[in-house]
């Protein structure tokens, strides 16, 4: 016997699906005021994902999807990819933990070259790499909706990071990202860096649980001397010892836009400890994290 997923709306209402792969999903399924389907962790692999896409092709009312947690797989991510090209409704699509991998989000970045609705993805936990880090950031060239990427606990590196930040330097739309968990080191946080340096749209950027050092927080220390549109910076799980706290505490006597710093599990000691007390209290605006 399946367990019985549920479609619901923001309101609590809610359809059930007794058995996907006995009686599959169709377009009159995704009818009347439905606005979320919620189906995370319901054990959907590649042709229930074909099912539901096949209903969001023709569904004007959805506006979320969330398939967390499932194994649909690069041949599911395709399917979605193919809904997303003519659904003009839906504006989050949750995809984390799905094994797409780099061929999964291909598909998914060459649907958003063409989609106009879409706001926020989030494609954590794919095993995605460089090359697929590529494919997101080529999209997000010509991206125009797209606001908030998480891209957290994949394996995009610093070649990966490096691809990612070319494409903020033209991207004008791109509010919040999430790189946390992705092997970045010091150099790409250069990248990153550089990126910032021209960037005025990105307003919010996790790489906690990164691997940047003292390089890495001197890198984006040096970003934020010019940058005035960040607010909030994860650094948090980094390394970062005195040296690197010191970096990121004698900037923040000039930036008056961040407001909002996470540096919890580094390195930084009683010293940076005192450099960061000393930064509280020039900087009105700012709150650790």
């Amino acid at each position: 016997m399946h367990s019985i997923p549920t479609v619901s709306d923001p309101i609590g209402s809610s359809i059930g699906f007794v058995g996907l792969g006995v009686h599959p999903i169709q377009p009159r399924h995704f009818t009347g005021i439905l606005t979320t389907v919620e189906l995370r962790s319901k054990q959907i692999g590649t042709q229930e994902t074909q099912n539901i896409a096949n209903a969001l092709r023709r569904n004007t009312t959805v506006t979320t999807l969330h398939l967390g947690n499932n194994t649909i797989g690069a041949e599911g991510a395709q399917y979605i990819a193919d809904a997303l090209r003519t659904n003009t409704t839906l504006t989050r699509v949750y995809l984390n933990i799905n094994e797409i991998g780099d061929e999964g989000v291909q598909h998914i970045a060459d649907a958003l070259r063409t989609n106009t609705t879409l706001t926020k993805l989030y494609i954590g936990y794919n095993r995605i790499g460089g090359e697929g880090a590529q494919h997101i950031a080529d999209a997000l060239q010509t991206n125009k909706t797209l606001t908030e990427l998480y891209l957290r606990s994949n394996e995009i590196g610093d070649e990966g990071t490096r691809h990612i930040a070319d494409a903020l330097r033209t991207n004008t739309t791109l509010t919040t990202l999430h790189l946390g968990y992705n092997r970045i080191g010091g150099e790409g946080t250069r990248h990153i860096a550089d990126a910032l340096r021209i960037n005025t749209a990105l307003t919010t950027l996790y790489l906690g649980s990164n691997e940047i050092g003292d390089e890495g927080a001197q890198n984006i220390a040096d970003a934020l001397r010019t940058n005035t549109t960040l607010t909030t910076l994860d650094l948090g799980y980094n390394r970062i010892g005195a040296e690197g706290a010191q970096h990121i505490v004698d900037v923040l006597r000039t930036n008056t836009t961040l407001t909002t710093l996470g540096l919890s599990d580094n390195r930084i000691g009683g010293e940076g400890a005192q450099h960061i007390a000393d930064a509280l209290r020039r900087n009105a605006n700012f709150k650790p994290v």
